[in-house]
C-alpha cells in the first residue's frame, strides 16, 4: 500500500473515529439526563406515597425510620438514597411542589443535590425558578449553584435596576437579550483578593480563573483574550478583557475600573466599539457591547454619560471579596459564637430536626 493510500485510510479512520466518539459522548450525556429524571421521579413518588400513607394511617415519624431499614435490605447498593434522613427530603420535596405545576416541570431536569440546595435555601418561587432554570441551562454544580445563591445571582441578575443604553442602541429583542445577559453587580470573590490592587493584577487574576469568571458573567460566554490588540492607522488600543457571547451573537468588551465611573470611560469604551465593529465583527454577528466594570457608580453619572453614544454600553459594579478583611477577624465573633450568644440572650435552646435540610446540605 502506497503511502498516498495509508493517508487517506488513517484520514478515513480518524473521521470514522471522531464520529462514533461524539455519538457516544452525546449518547452518554442523553442517559445521564434520563437518568437523573427517572431518579427525580422516583423520589417525587416516594415522598407523595409517604406524605398519603401517614394521612390515611395516621403513620407518625417512626415509618421513615422503619421504611429506611427494610428498604437498605432490599436494596443494599443503594443504602445512601434511601437513609432516613433522604426519605424526609423526599417528603419535603413532594409538600414543597405538590400544588407548584411549573416549578414540578423545571426539578426534573437537575440532580437531585442541587434540588436540595434550593429547596433549603431559597423559598421564593419566582427565585427557585430561576436558579432551577440557571443550574439547567449553565450545567451548575451544587458548590457553583450554592455559592450563586449565596452571592444573590437572582437579585444581581434579575431584580437590580441595571445601567446602560442598550434600548436606544440595539434592536427591541436584542436588547432585551443584552439586558439579560448582564448583572447589576459581578461577584469576582474568586479571584481571592482581599486587599486594594492594580486593575492590571485583578485581569490577570481573571484570565487565571477564567472558568469561573465565565460561570459569574452567565450563558453563553466565551472567552477571547486579554489586552485584546487592535492596530489602527495611526495606533494600536488593547482591550482589557474581549469575550463573545453566542447567546446573542455578540462581542462583548470588558473594561476594568478601580475607581468610581467616570464620564470619560463611557466615551473610550465608545471608541472600542467603534474599532471592534469596523475591524473585528464578522458580518452575520451583531453589533458589540461594551460593559464597563467599576468600584462605584451612580444611576445618574452613568446616564448622562451614555446620553448620545451610539454603541451599547452597560456598566456594574463587581466585588472582589466577601471574607472579612484580616485586621477585624479575631475582632468579631464568628457566626456561630454569634448565633449562640443571641440564643442565650432570648433563653432559647438550639435544636435539630431530622426534617431540616439546611442542616446538612
Amino acid at each position: 500500500m502506497s503511502s498516498e493510500l495509508t493517508t487517506k485510510y488513517l484520514d478515513q479512520y480518524r473521521q470514522f473515529l471522531d464520529e462514533i466518539t461524539d455519538h457516544i459522548s452525546t449518547t452518554r450525556i442523553r442517559m445521564a439526563k434520563a437518568a437523573n429524571r427517572e431518579t427525580v421521579s422516583l423520589y417525587w413518588w416516594l415522598g407523595e406515597q409517604i406524605v398519603l400513607k401517614q394521612n390515611q394511617y395516621g403513620w407518625g415519624q417512626s415509618v421513615v425510620e422503619k421504611l429506611s431499614h427494610d428498604l437498605k435490605s432490599r436494596f443494599p447498593g443503594m443504602k445512601f438514597g434511601f437513609s432516613p434522613q433522604n426519605l424526609w427530603y423526599m417528603r419535603q420535596f413532594y409538600l414543597e411542589y405538590k400544588d407548584k405545576p411549573i416549578l414540578q416541570q423545571a426539578v426534573g431536569e437537575i440532580p437531585w443535590g442541587q434540588n436540595l440546595l434550593i429547596i433549603s435555601k431559597v423559598k421564593d418561587d419566582a427565585q427557585r425558578m430561576y436558579y432551577l432554570t440557571q443550574t439547567k441551562k449553565q450545567g451548575w454544580a451544587r458548590d457553583t449553584l450554592r455559592d450563586q445563591i449565596t452571592t444573590q445571582a437572582y437579585q444581581r441578575h434579575v431584580l437590580a435596576e441595571k445601567t446602560h443604553n442598550f434600548n436606544t442602541t440595539l434592536p427591541k429583542q436584542l436588547a432585551q437579550q443584552a439586558y439579560e445577559s448582564m448583572k447589576d453587580v459581578y461577584m469576582l470573590d474568586m479571584l481571592n483578593i482581599a486587599e486594594p490592587v492594580l486593575e492590571t493584577e485583578i485581569e490577570r487574576r481573571i484570565v487565571e480563573k477564567i472558568k469561573d469568571v465565565i460561570l459569574e458573567l452567565g450563558q453563553g460566554f466565551s472567552f477571547i483574550g486579554n489586552q485584546y490588540r487592535i492596530v489602527t492607522p495611526d495606533s494600536e488600543v488593547f482591550i482589557d478583557l474581549l469575550f463573545f457571547n453566542r447567546r446573542i451573537q455578540s462581542l462583548v468588551a470588558i473594561e476594568i475600573k478601580r475607581s468610581r465611573f467616570k464620564p470619560e470611560y463611557a466615551g473610550k469604551m465608545n471608541f472600542y466599539l467603534n474599532l471592534l465593529d469596523d475591524f473585528v465583527k464578522e458580518p452575520h454577528e451583531n453589533p458589540s457591547i461594551g460593559i464597563i466594570l467599576c468600584g462605584e457608580h451612580t444611576k445618574f453619572d452613568v446616564e448622562y454619560a451614555l446620553r448620545g453614544i451610539q454603541k451599547p454600553v452597560g456598566v456594574a459594579g463587581y466585588q472582589l471579596t466577601r471574607e472579612l478583611p484580616e485586621k477585624l477577624k479575631g475582632v468579631l465573633p464568628n457566626p456561630q459564637e454569634l448565633e449562640q450568644k443571641i440564643l442565650f440572650e432570648l433563653g432559647v435552646e438550639k435544636t435539630h430536626q431530622k426534617s431540616d435540610l439546611t442542616a446538612t446540605v
